[in-house]
């Protein structure tokens, strides 16, 4: 392995990674499977990848081309040099809208490729429920499909040339050749003269077998596909760009792929089928189909219930009809809205006649249709988050696929084999092309659930088979069916496979192990090679953390691999990954470390590794993990706590402190303003401060106010109670009586940096009703709680909740991190059965929340006038918001503002994260995080817009990337109150 590095070292322009954790990241798929690779190598570029087959061959190591690291059976993981494309080699090197192809690298995202063709109106025609983070490269390996293949087919129908690099670390294009071309290629001593020289014979020797070997049904993602070269298509003789989509990394490694396009169809309209049962929703699929759809997706009750529990999907149960056990969407696109209308219309009437279903949603508009897309791409996390420990949903029957026409009966027999076996499992799938997604659930740890599951799988294979099905349509052989391919194929055939390889691959290093040759599907399984958790004390209480089982390993461990937080442009998981794109950065390389960690003998000590907190420390502490990753891996939390343990052992850092002692800071610094803001002007004062405790130069710091919150608050006297019942006085407020006592929660910015929006607030409670008090001694702990601080955290949010658990009435404040810290942290602290944070957490509200009630019952108007009609509010919420309550209640307080019209900015994180953006080291990424989407939407609204922020580090943000200043919602209400 040194000399295999070094070699690499010496040669590559891209990364050369050998450590034992970037090793342990990439031991994972999202398949049940974990082999340690030799290695990993990100390439710069085409030559890159020559150079490192080239060194691989020369050391004797097998190559493994890898993209998103998503698959489900396991095709990119092994003892290999891992090729890690997704990082660097994702650039669109050119798009023909003429032509309608795009000339794309291996790691260009689906998603990035469909943006930049929908400027043309075309798209790539494979519609993947990953393309927000699967690469081309993975499709063309796996042979990806997707809900609209009825149209658009597989990405082999798609594949126009391919670049790529031979196992001898030689370079070849393939593409559609005529006889002569093929003769000519043949000439010569060359690798790739061979193959035009023995593949077609191989093809003559075996035409009966190939004939016949191969199922009937079309869609299918199995084997090495001869029937191609048998059968050509597009009038062109041979092809071996086409002839090796589906290879999965064990013929060649492809650095650059032609593809087409087809056009984008501008309209979509969606009829949702809503079945007592799983098996009645099948049962209309026929009728469907008659109606020529783009796509038929079925979803089960156990993927619906699993969507209402979760806030980013919760918006799918408000608009169902009762309580469905199975629902069936279908899709039509075109261009013609009338059309597509009567299409549906058709549809709804043809499932009323044959008594299919007992009620049919229509949606005809975008909005309409969020929250059903939503649902149906997240199928596959969502049936993963129902996982309890080591029982987890497998992949290992995933999409078997059958005739449309058939699958009724053959789903009715599959459910059967399940019931048989005592197995449960969710559908949902691909009807339209009769691929169902079935996992059923087994404990992978324990020998008799793999014994059953291997019996469950040779009874599905052979159920499939009979069937004239797929054992796999869409997601390849790999670790957990190519063992069964001789058996699927039949021995001739298999054999001309495993001579196919042997063309290819004479020395068998590229991804071996796969297709052919392949060991038992229940070798190198994740689970049984994971060692027992050692003993570990944490300072948190993770069976709030990990759903009450399995201490911190089982919260970071809940992690499946699936990737979504390895998504780019949309959402907000995981920002220093969108910036990054290194696997580390990614929830679930931080989660994969943490579990190395906490797999060790002293675990303790191992969450002291300074190489574990390499891959921790861009974690922002964001938080929309826990509500975006389908199965809530809160990386805050696991973070604070291995923070807490590497203090411990080596100590917390002066800055650490300072930023934990943010309250005491701030105070501080109001007390003895305006000297405390000279470090704003002075420019040797702030490069003082970065010397001593790292914090970024280029970083304007808070400004601290005179007059406080506090000081403003009890400076009032008797002028609080007369301005109180002066506003009862005056006739255009409702005289509606006190709503009663409430405490106002000043956190440690609102009370000494921006006191004047916590005065906004306070008025505006106060006009609506309420007896206000205000707390503004202690702190929540969330800025301790972010460095690892625990037991600071602990006592602070002891000491506050002590202070709160006495009042009565709503806790309120505006500074979300602070106000959701009293539930999140705070259970993770105190413990959920403490009832005094019961009792807090019951009552921590928004302002916005209770702001917005008062407005719409009349305690609070606003003027008419306040706004010119039409005029924009650009919104931006915080990340904890997002992850804990939604961003609704602020959008709708914005939006009572007579004449205001209000845009939620589709933006992540800001960047700023507390203290991450004021760190030297983080600045750059922090201002990275920025420009993703926030700062280019803020610079492209006009002056007059108004951008408003609900965080105290977003408004920083915002001002510092962009020049302009973002208002808190309360100061808005505030001026337009009447």
């Amino acid at each position: 392995m040194t000399e295999l590095q070094q070699a690499l070292d010496r040669e590559l322009d891209g990364e050369v990674l050998f450590d034992d954790y970037t090793r342990h990241l990439f031991s994972r798929d999202a398949s049940m499977y974990a082999i340690t690779p030799i290695g990993v190598v990100a390439p710069r570029h085409a030559g890159d990848v020559v150079t490192a087959v080239r060194i691989a061959r020369e050391h004797g190591v097998p190559v493994l081309p890898r993209g998103g690291g998503t698959s489900l059976a396991g095709q990119t993981v092994g003892e290999a040099l891992v090729l890690d494309f997704s990082r660097h080699m994702s650039a669109i090197v050119e798009l023909d809208p003429e032509a309608r192809t795009a000339r794309v690298q291996p790691g260009v995202v689906q998603d990035q490729l469909n943006r930049a063709a929908a400027a043309h109106g075309l798209m790539f025609g494979p519609d993947t429920s990953t393309s927000n983070r699967a690469t081309i490269g993975g499709m063309i390996g796996n042979n990806s499909a997707g809900s609209g293949s009825v149209r658009y087919g597989m990405t082999i129908d798609h594949v126009r040339s391919l670049d790529v690099v031979l196992s001898d670390a030689s370079t070849a294009r393939f593409g559609p050749v005529d006889e002569a071309e093929r003769a000519r290629r043949a000439a010569g001593d060359t690798l790739e003269a061979r193959l035009y020289r023995e593949l077609p014979a191989l093809v003559d020797a075996h035409r009966d077998a190939i004939a016949t070997g191969f199922p009937k049904f079309w869609r299918r993602a199995g084997g090495y596909r001869l029937d191609r070269l048998a059968e050509p298509i597009d009038g062109a003789p041979f092809d071996l760009a086409r002839f090796v989509v589906g290879s999965e990394g064990t013929l060649v490694v492809a650095t650059e792929a032609e593809v087409g396009l087809v056009p984008k169809p501008s309209r979509t309209v969606i009829a949702v089928g809503h079945f007592r049962s799983t098996q009645a929703a099948i049962n209309a699929t026929e009728d469907a189909l008659a109606c020529e759809p783009a796509a038929v997706e079925l979803l089960d009750r156990t993927i619906l219930d699993l969507s209402r529990s979760k806030l980013e999907y919760a918006a799918l149960g408000s608009i169902l009809h009762d309580d469905p056990d199975a629902l069936l969407f279908v899709s039509f696109t075109g261009d013609d809205a009338d059309e597509l209308s009567a299409q549906l219309n058709r549809l709804d009437a043809l499932w009323k006649r044959h008594g299919h279903g007992y009620h049919t949603l229509l949606a005809e508009t975008a909005a309409q249709q969020a929250a059903l897309l939503k649902v149906r791409k997240a199928g596959l996390g969502l049936l993963m988050a129902a996982s309890s420990g080591a029982n987890r949903p497998v992949a290992f029957v995933e999409d078997t696929a059958v005739g449309p026409d058939r699958l009724a009966e053959y789903s009715e027999r599959f459910a059967k084999v399940l019931e048989r076996n005592g197995m449960r499992a969710g559908f949902y799938g691909h009807a339209s092309v009769g691929c169902l997604h079935v996992r059923p659930f087994v404990d992978l740890s324990r020998p008799e659930e793999v014994a059953k599951m291997r019996a469950v799988a040779e009874e599905v294979r052979d159920l499939v088979a009979e069937f004239g099905g797929a054992n796999s349509s869409e997601h390849g052989d790999g670790l957990a069916r190519s063992e069964f391919n001789r058996h699927l194929f039949g021995d001739e055939l298999y054999e001309a496979m495993r001579r196919v390889k042997g063309i290819f691959d004479p020395e068998g290093r590229m991804n071996p192990g796969k297709i052919v040759d392949a060991p038992s599907m229940t070798d190198n399984l994740r689970e049984p090679a994971l060692p027992p958790a050692g003993p570990l004390t944490t300072m948190l209480d993770f069976t709030v953390v990990a759903g009450g089982q399995h201490g911190m390993r089982g919260a970071a461990d809940r992690c499946m691999n699936i990737g979504l937080c390895r998504k780019d442009d949309v959402g907000v998981m995981c920002p220093s990954y969108m910036a990054t794109h290194r696997e580390e950065d990614a929830t679930r390389g931080r989660a994969n470390a943490l579990v190395k960690a906490l797999s060790e003998p002293d675990p303790s000590t191992a969450l002291g590794d300074e190489r574990l907190h390499e891959v921790l420390d861009l974690c922002l502490m964001c938080k929309a993990c826990k509500s975006e990753c389908p199965l809530s891996v809160d990386m805050a939390t696991l973070k604070a706590e291995a923070l807490h343990h590497k203090h411990e052992t080596k100590g917390i850092p002066l800055r650490s402190r300072v930023f934990a002692g943010i309250r005491g800071l701030n105070r501080l610094g109001a007390a003895s303003a305006p000297m405390a803001n000279l470090p704003n002007r002075v420019p040797a004062l702030r490069k003082l401060m970065a010397r001593a405790i790292g914090i970024a130069p280029e970083r304007p710091l808070p400004v601290f106010a005179q007059e406080t919150l506090l000081t403003w608050f009890h400076g009032r006297g008797r002028q609080q109670s007369h301005f109180h019942d002066a506003t009862r006085q005056q006739s255009h407020f409702a005289d509606t009586g006190s709503r009663g006592p409430l405490t106002f929660l000043g956190d440690s910015f609102t009370s000494f940096t921006e006191p004047a929006i916590g005065i906004a607030a306070i008025e505006l409670l106060e006009r609506a009703g309420w007896d206000v008090r205000l707390e503004s001694n202690g702190c929540c702990g969330r800025a301790a709680f972010s460095k690892g601080m625990l037991d600071q955290a602990k006592r602070q949010a002891s000491g506050l909740v002590d202070a709160l658990a006495g009042t009565e009435g709503p806790i309120a404040g505006v500074e979300p991190s602070c106000v959701l810290t009293l539930g999140d942290e705070h259970r993770a602290l105190l413990g959920a059965d403490d009832p005094r944070v019961t009792d807090v957490a019951g009552r921590a509200r928004l302002v916005d929340e209770l702001l917005v009630e008062a407005i719409d019952d009349g305690a609070l108007r606003l003027r008419d006038d306040a706004w010119p009609a039409g005029k924009r509010i650009l919104y931006h919420g915080h990340c904890h918001q997002k992850a804990e309550v939604g961003t609704a209640a602020t959008v709708a307080l914005l939006s009572r503002i007579p004449g205001a019209v209000v845009v939620e900015v589709d933006a992540g994180c800001c960047g700023m994260a507390g203290s991450f953006g004021f760190e030297a080291e983080h600045y750059e990424v922090s201002m990275k995080v920025g420009e993703d989407r926030l700062f280019p939407a803020v610079r492209a609204e006009p002056e007059g817009t108004v951008i408003a922020a609900t965080g105290v580090s977003c408004r920083q943000q915002i001002a510092h990337g962009t020049t302009r200043r973002a208002h808190h919602p309360v100061e808005l209400i505030r001026a337009a109150l009447a």
